[in-house]
């Protein structure tokens, strides 16, 4: 199923709910775009003015002028999120 609406994942290579989140929208067919903290600084910093802090799995999902933002990996809220 696919989607309209751009979603960046804040993730790490250690991160096992990044991992199944990933897994999660890959079985549904939604594009995404990765962003991997531990492997730069700056986008480490990014996830901190997004957030307010440094958990992985954040995800961002925006949808024109709408953006919602998801700490963890929160399944039923993604679902609805995305109108799966």
């Amino acid at each position: 199923m696919a989607t309209d609406k751009k979603i960046k994942i804040y993730s790490t290579a250690t991160c096992v709910f990044c991992k199944a989140e990933r897994a999660f929208l890959d079985e549904k067919g939604i594009n995404y775009d990765v962003v991997m903290v531990d492997q730069d600084q700056k986008l480490a910093e990014e996830l901190l003015r997004e957030s307010g802090g440094l958990s992985v799995p954040f995800t961002v999902i925006s949808d024109g002028d709408k953006t919602e933002k998801i700490l963890g990996f929160d399944q039923p809220r993604l679902t609805t999120a995305l109108g799966l």
